[in-house]
C-alpha cells in the first residue's frame, strides 16, 4: 500500500513520518517511533494495554488509524514523565506495587492521568468508571486501586502546594 506523508504531535514534539494509510496509531508508535510503553494486548480495544492521549481524552491505539491523528496531540506513557521525575501517577503504581506484571500498567497510568485532569478528586465510583476499559490479568486490582488513591492524593497535595501565577500573587 502506498505510504502518505504524516505529520504527528507525539509527547510535545513534531514528528514526520511516511504511513500507510490503513496502520493504526498503536503500530506507529510502537514500530515507526519506537514509543513501546504502549502495549499491544487485545487488538479490540476491551483490553486498555495501549491508550493513549488523543487531544487530552484516553483513547485505545489499537483502535485508530494514524491517519486520524494527523496534528493532533498524542500523548504516551512515556510523555507524561517531565524530564527526570516521573509523573505522580506512575510514581503512585511503582510505590504501591499497582503493577504485578507491569503490562497493563502503562493503559491504566494514561486513563488515571486523564481522569485526574478532568477531575482532580475524583470518587471511587468516577475511577471504577474510567478505569473500566482496562483489563489486568494478574491482580485483583486491589494494588491498583491502591495506587490510583495514592495518585489522587499526591495531586491533591501537588495542586494546592502549586505557586499561585504572578498575577495573582501582585494582586491583579
Amino acid at each position: 500500500m502506498k505510504k502518505i506523508p504524516m505529520r504527528f504531535r507525539v509527547n510535545g514534539r513534531i514528528v514526520e513520518r511516511m504511513v500507510a494509510p490503513n496502520r493504526l496509531l498503536v503500530e506507529v508508535l510502537r514500530e515507526d517511533l519506537r514509543l513501546t510503553g504502549t502495549k499491544i494486548g487485545c487488538d479490540d480495544g476491551s483490553c486498555g494495554a495501549c491508550m493513549v492521549l488523543l487531544d487530552g481524552k484516553p483513547v485505545p491505539s489499537c483502535m485508530v488509524p494514524a491517519a486520524a491523528c494527523r496534528d493532533v496531540p498524542i500523548t504516551t506513557v512515556e510523555g507524561l514523565a517531565g524530564g527526570r521525575e516521573m509523573d505522580v501517577v506512575q510514581r503512585a503504581f511503582a510505590v504501591t506495587g499497582g503493577s504485578q506484571c507491569g503490562y497493563c500498567t502503562p493503559g491504566f497510568v494514561m486513563t488515571v492521568r486523564a481522569l485526574l485532569n478532568d477531575h482532580p478528586e475524583p470518587g471511587p465510583e468516577e475511577i471504577r468508571a474510567a478505569i473500566s476499559g482496562n483489563f489486568c490479568r494478574c491482580t485483583g486490582y486491589t494494588k491498583i486501586l491502591e495506587a490510583i488513591a495514592r495518585a489522587v492524593e499526591w495531586e491533591r497535595k501537588r495542586r494546592t502546594h502549586a505557586p499561585a501565577p504572578a498575577a495573582a500573587r501582585a494582586g491583579d
